[in-house]
């Protein structure tokens, strides 16, 4: 696992979270295919949050602390706990980044961290490098669902047009 190509994806990402989320109104950010699918707002809400209070505070634990208990984190209630959908996404896209970018620090400034140190959570024993790469995973699942949520509000707003001529989804 080469420690610098991580740390790079997740800078990479941010940029490419920002993009997706350029140009969005605050009807598209609050936007929902379903109710109980999140919009675009509530994807960079929980990922600020996520930023914030899961995988830096989490890894820093698993490094730093062993044997302490992680902090609980609730990321399917904050949502509504939160209230993402009601924000605004300019400031909560910045949240998102500004966490980010202190994240990225603070993992270029770890000197030589045991990958292999392992935390005991409820689902099973997990080293400080699984931690790293779910974390960069964690990135690219809420890339495909901003993807999806942009190809959902696109085909709605083409009706009675189709984008079958695009390809499958």
């Amino acid at each position: 696992m080469d420690v610098s190509v991580l740390t790079q994806k997740l800078s990479d990402n941010a940029r490419r979270i920002q993009v997706l989320l350029a140009g969005a109104s605050l009807e598209q950010a609050r936007w929902k295919p379903q109710p109980a699918m999140w919009s675009m707002l509530e994807v960079i809400g929980h990922l600020a949050d996520e930023e914030q209070y899961d995988f830096r505070v989490r890894l820093d634990y698993t490094l730093h602390r062993p044997g302490e208990r992680w902090p609980p984190i609730d990321p399917e209630g904050w949502v509504i706990a939160h209230r993402y959908n009601e924000g605004d996404l300019t400031t909560t896209l910045e949240r998102f980044l500004t966490a980010r970018a202190e994240s990225i620090q603070w993992l270029r400034g770890l000197h030589q961290p045991d990958w292999n140190a392992t935390y005991t959570a409820p689902f099973g024993v997990i080293r400080a490098g699984d931690l790293l790469a779910a974390w960069v995973a964690h990135d690219l699942l809420h890339l495909r669902q901003l993807v999806e949520l942009h190809w959902a509000c696109l085909a709605q707003d083409v009706v009675p047009y189709q984008t079958i001529y695009a390809g499958e989804w």
